[in-house]
């Protein structure tokens, strides 16, 4: 029997602050349940929701964490790691931008950031496995990024010894993901390393085809490049392990096109919006990923320019829900199984 996509499901990320009910676990799962979502994605980077060095340490504490989703009614689809992968590799030119991301007593110090990244995105493999889940998702980080579209040329070989000092970086992570019997579902983004296709292909490469190293698909960021977000499915569905589904619009005028000339959020020419007020064509998403026999979670990452965060999540449930599509084991017109035999077969074929 095929197994049909799970969602609706919520990522936490956007949504936690010091207010109820988004300050603590137990409050916004039970927010999150309340809106009809039936599975979270929780950010490990947010003390307020999630103490990732206890769960590391604490059998107890995961079974408190799993006890809180339990009880207000909603599952952990995956671990984030998307602010820690993201300084596993950071090109100097975003070295005082990224410090707020990690602990203060690290900042100033990239090689001190960079060794705590690494140990919190290696403590997620156990972590994840002592969940019972089988993907995480996270960022690359960035070496080459600011040397894209490059004037004067960038020299020769610098693109080549970026992926591989990636992939150095990531190799021994992923081997440890790999004795966990975990992927990583490395969210491809423009300002990471790995923002399209072509570079996810060259830093697999760079890793000798490492299987752990999985997708999470977000076509929000590829119709913000102009890039073809169904294809894309057609090429990589067998390294797709998870899916952000977020909306984006993108409308180019004489002023301004992909780069969207430095302008605020609402002045962009690529914007993100909540779902349904963009131009991400989802039916046509829901449908290829069903056809691949995607059926790991379906998980709402909001962000918006123009509406309020708290509309966004009450709309998304119903719109994710409404896009699942539950497969079916035998086709309207598929004869195959009826029972003919042989002899029908032969009269068929004038045999």
């Amino acid at each position: 029997m095929p197994k049909t996509m799970k969602g609706p499901a919520l990522f936490l990320a956007q949504f936690a602050g010091d207010d109820a009910p988004f300050n603590n676990l137990e409050n916004i799962t039970k927010w999150a349940a309340g809106l009809g979502y039936k599975g979270v994605q929780i950010p490990t980077f947010d003390g307020r929701l999630f103490d990732l060095d206890k769960a590391y340490e604490s059998d107890t504490y995961v079974d408190e964490v799993k006890g809180i989703c339990a009880d207000a009614g909603v599952e952990i689809t995956e671990l984030s790691t998307h602010l820690q992968g993201q300084l596993v590799a950071v090109n100097p030119a975003y070295d005082e931008a990224f410090d707020a991301f990690a602990p203060e007593k690290v900042h100033k110090n990239p090689k001190a950031r960079q060794e705590w990244a690494v140990d919190q995105v290696t403590k997620v493999a156990k972590i994840s496995r002592k969940f019972g889940l089988d993907n995480s998702v996270s960022f690359t980080g960035s070496l080459a990024f600011p040397y894209l579209y490059p004037w004067p040329q960038r020299p020769a070989g610098l693109i080549e010894e970026a992926f591989a000092e990636l992939a150095r970086r990531w190799k021994p992570i992923l081997d440890v993901y790999e004795e966990h019997g975990v992927n990583v579902g490395y969210e491809i983004h423009p300002g990471e390393d790995v923002f399209d296709g072509a570079t996810f292909e060259m830093f697999v490469d760079a890793l000798n085809g490492h299987e752990r190293a999985q997708i999470n698909y977000d076509p929000s960021h590829f119709l913000l490049q102009q890039l073809d977000y169904l294809q894309f499915i057609d090429l990589y569905h067998d390294r797709i392990c998870a899916y952000h589904v977020k909306d984006a619009e993108f409308n180019p005028d004489g002023r301004q096109g992909v780069y969207s000339g430095y302008q605020g959020w609402t002045e962009r020419a690529g914007r993100f919006r909540s779902l349904g007020d963009g131009q991400v064509d989802f039916s046509a998403i829901f449908s290829k990923l069903a056809q691949y026999g995607y059926d790991s979670w379906a998980v709402l990452e909001w962000e918006c320019c123009l509406k309020s965060p708290e509309q966004g999540a009450a709309e998304g449930a119903p719109f994710i829900e409404k896009h699942i599509i539950e497969l079916t084991d035998k086709t309207f017109d598929d004869f195959a199984s009826a029972g003919v035999d042989k002899e029908q077969i032969n009269r068929m074929l004038g045999l």
